[in-house]
């Protein structure tokens, strides 16, 4: 069952929080809302759950409009980053919550509880209280307890955000694994970290101040951005001021040979290149600049180098004689691994 948003606009006293969504989540696929805080992911995923209201436009699971139903009327699993378990009561009736207030056959209960802990492996656990988990594995619990009632759409409200960086990594783990799992369910998944959109998500829709600024794979929104705002939010980038020429652009007084169709010579614009996409020394499209910042980060160095004026970061594999401060380097990168994109499309759109 997919999701649909149609035209959906949601407001508090007057304030537009959620302007004019349109989105489908197709059956099965995991769309992530990334955005950063007051964007409008999470609200547009409480239209879904039925905590809030649209002030205009409608809210489809499947064919079905549910606009106007109550959440408990809706079929949908919810996770959220609090865990929100009962701390009264053991990991196996935590579970078993949402069956009971369906009523579901006491005898088919103990099943699915038990199918859901193994899915999410916390089988062994059903007998604890929720102070006696870590915070990974109470958010298992959660997850397990979204799933027991086999929902044919999950919400997922930054459901990592409250755990360190390892258990993070090896819940994105789990996720991935579960949504292999349950080809037929549906995942919104509301997160302002890129790496679990990039990781987890087979398309991702990115939200800023209120609208949806971009929708599409990973792959797409990573190497052609649309604008400045969503290459530098899926993903690191280099976003430099060019004057596009024939065949290139102008940038630091250096004649670039990137893609221009269908932009006009003499036109401004800004130059997207990923960091990891610059390499050190001679090459296609040199530039020279001043090392202002080096951090060794284990596999690779960092190199923040000045041009012209402006902050070029480049991420290379671990130097063993890296440059120093103040040091004058030639950087460089293939045509290939260049995007241009309109100038000043940036945040606030202008």
């Amino acid at each position: 069952m997919g999701i649909r948003f149609d035209s959906v606009t949601v407001a508090y006293d007057g304030n537009v929080v959620l302007d004019s969504l349109d989105l489908t989540v197709e059956p099965g696929e995991v769309m992530a809302l990334l955005g950063p805080s007051g964007s409008g992911k999470t609200t547009a995923l409480r239209a879904v759950a039925g905590f809030v209201r649209p002030a205009s436009g409608r809210v489809f699971l499947g064919d079905r409009d549910v606009t106007d139903l109550p959440p408990h009327r809706r079929g949908i699993g919810m996770v959220v980053q609090q865990y929100a378990l009962f701390p009264h009561m053991r990991v196996d009736d935590n579970v078993a919550f949402g069956l009971k207030a369906r009523k579901v056959p006491r005898g088919e209960i103990r099943g699915r509880v038990a199918e859901a802990l193994e899915m999410t492996g916390m089988a062994g656990y059903a007998r604890r209280f929720p102070r006696e988990l870590s915070g990974g594995q109470q958010q298992r619990v959660a997850i397990a307890r979204a799933l027991a009632i086999r929902p044919d759409v999950l919400l997922l409200d930054e459901p990592l955000s409250a755990l360190d960086a390892q258990l993070r990594s090896g819940m994105l783990a789990e996720l991935a694994r579960l949504h292999r799992e349950l080809p037929q369910v549906s995942m919104l998944y509301v997160t302002h970290d890129q790496v679990e959109a990039l990781t987890l998500a087979d398309r991702i829709a990115v939200m800023d101040k209120a609208r949806l600024r971009a929708c599409g794979t990973p792959r797409e929104l990573y190497r052609a951005p649309a604008d400045e705002f969503t290459a530098s939010f899926v993903g690191n980038a280099n976003l430099l001021p060019v004057t596009v020429g024939h065949g290139g652009v102008g940038f630091a007084g250096a004649d670039l040979k990137v893609d221009t169709a269908g932009a006009a010579a003499g036109a401004r614009a800004t130059l997207c290149v990923r960091p990891h996409l610059i390499g050190l020394g001679d090459g296609p499209n040199r530039i020279t600049g001043t090392v202002t910042e080096i951090q060794w980060r284990g596999s690779t160095h960092r190199l923040y180098v000045e041009v012209d004026g402006q902050q070029v970061m480049a991420d290379l594999r671990e130097l063993k004689a890296p440059p120093t401060y103040g040091d004058v380097v030639a950087l460089h990168f293939a045509p290939e691994d260049a995007t241009l994109l309109p100038a000043g499309v940036g945040r606030d759109g202008e």
